[in-house]
């Protein structure tokens, strides 16, 4: 049974009040596990991330104007890191995406200065296939 992804609010929250990086990872990985189910038959080469080092597949549609993602990785790590996109940019106004400072967002969360340099990578590598669906702003 899949639960439901927090809000950037409340995930930022809970970032804040764990000290440990062990344990900031540990909710990263328990985020993954919140992920929605990605079908198997999407796992296509059409539907790879491009830029990670692990395998990551992604679909994004326009629904009613919002954006909707669904992702999976081959990695816990990276799953959580695809919950988060999922929670900064999920169902969000197409128009709006590009307008969203996902830079400082990485940064307020502690991510930068640790995860691998092929995490951030990849990271930035989905949200650049995110903003490839929204018109520039």
């Amino acid at each position: 049974m899949m639960t439901q992804l927090p809000k950037l609010e409340d995930a930022q929250e809970t970032f804040s009040l764990l000290d440990d990086w062990e344990d900031r990872y540990a909710y990263l990985i328990d985020l993954g596990r919140k992920l929605p189910h990605f079908p198997d038959d999407q796992k296509i080469d059409a539907n790879i991330v491009r830029g990670c080092t692990s395998q990551v597949w992604m679909l994004l549609s326009k629904e009613k104007g919002r954006l909707s993602i669904k992702a999976t990785s081959d990695a816990h790590i990276v799953r959580g890191l695809i919950a988060l996109i999922i929670i900064i940019y999920g169902d969000q106004e197409i128009e709006s995406v590009n307008d969203i400072d996902v830079d400082c967002i990485f940064s307020d969360l502690g991510l930068s200065d640790h995860l691998s340099p092929n995490r951030r990578s990849g990271f930035f590598a989905m949200v650049e296939k995110i903003k490839s669906v929204s018109p520039p702003s």
